[in-house]
């Protein structure tokens, strides 16, 4: 875990800023000895949203199954495409 005071980022926010790309990890930010901001690339946060959404619609998918609704084979889903391409839905 990367923790840097408030202070060294006021100061030396190019190597902070660097840190960040480099390691693609969040950086902990303290104000007088307190958590108080994370600092990320904005490719890390990109990439954190991604997954996090793709959890959440696997979560999704998972109670939707859970409760019951129909759920389909990899084949069968290929099957559906094929039949949707030959009928000129795209």
């Amino acid at each position: 875990m990367n923790i840097q005071s408030s202070t060294r980022l006021r100061n030396d926010y190019g190597t902070i800023s660097r840190m960040a790309h480099e390691t693609r990890e969040p950086i902990y930010i303290t104000r007088n000895g307190e958590g108080d901001v994370v600092l990320m690339s904005n490719e890390a946060f990109e990439d954190r949203e991604r997954a996090l959404n793709e959890r959440a619609a696997v979560l999704e998918a998972e109670a939707r199954r859970l409760a019951g609704e129909p759920a389909f084979t990899t084949d069968e889903i290929r099957e559906m495409l094929r039949e949707r391409r030959s009928n000129g839905v795209a």
